[in-house]
């Protein structure tokens, strides 16, 4: 770990214009600019509450808030992981001629990813207040999951663009499995209406549970227990020594194939 640190501060310049570039190509020639990260998760926070309100939650209490929280984490989850898919071919032309930590690329993207996200969670109180749910100190606990959903982000965008390099096809794939991920989400409906035995099973869907722990805290005002605790722990360390396992043996083959 300090060596981490250690290359991340000799390369902090490098580091720091790779954000600086990220933000400027995502909303180059756009006319709301950063603005977009947060009219696109309340764009579709509106399309789900026109068309969910009525079949989903129409007896349900702070359902405007609940959608919310789910599109918020997917959303973030889907950004740094689509986003860090390509970090490694869009900037071929960099460390092929230098040599430089390939991590760097993937932290920035997902730097760019953090701060979006920090701003739409912003929204996000603001919304809950509107929706009448209760503030109380258990709200700072929701770090927990920003937390371990970032880990598992870079775990996930580590294997996403190592897998990138030597099959392109991926990003079709990707596409395929985001959509279906969306829906096993569970963030237009309630998985407490399944019998106990599927509800188990959404417990498989690292997404879903970071997404539940949010509205636990949230909308029902307790903590999680110290299992669920653990569980989001696991999958965002597994996650992340996967990805950094592939960087680490796959890392001088990349070279080749770009």
């Amino acid at each position: 770990m300090r060596k981490f640190f250690h290359r991340l501060s000799k390369h902090r310049f490098l580091f720091e214009e790779l954000v600086k570039r990220d933000f400027k190509q995502k909303y180059k020639r756009t006319v709301f600019g950063m603005l977009w990260s947060i009219l696109n998760p309340l764009l579709t926070l509106l399309v789900m509450r026109l068309v969910f309100t009525r079949l989903l939650g129409r007896n349900a209490e702070f359902y405007t808030t609940y959608l919310f929280a789910g599109n918020l984490m997917y959303h973030y989850f889907k950004e740094s992981t689509v986003g860090g898919m390509s970090c490694l071919t869009g900037n071929a032309h960099i460390f092929t001629k230098i040599r430089v930590p390939k991590y760097l690329f993937l932290l920035s993207k997902n730097v760019s990813a953090v701060i979006n996200f920090s701003l739409t969670l912003v929204v996000f109180f603001v919304f809950a207040a509107f929706d009448g749910v209760p503030f109380h100190w258990r709200f700072f606990s929701i770090l927990y999951p920003i937390l371990t959903l970032t880990m598992f982000n870079i775990g996930m965008g580590m294997i996403l663009s190592a897998l990138y390099v030597f099959f392109r096809d991926i990003q079709y794939f990707y596409d395929i499995f985001t959509m279906l991920l969306m829906y096993l989400s569970a963030i237009f409906y309630y998985v407490d209406r399944y019998p106990p035995e599927v509800q188990r099973l959404f417990l498989l869907n690292p997404v879903f549970c970071n997404i539940k722990y949010v509205r636990v805290v949230v909308i029902d005002g307790n903590l999680p227990s110290l299992a669920f605790h653990g569980l989001l722990l696991l999958y965002g360390a597994a996650a992340l020594a996967l990805g950094a396992l592939i960087y680490k043996t796959q890392e001088q083959k990349f070279l080749y194939y770009l």
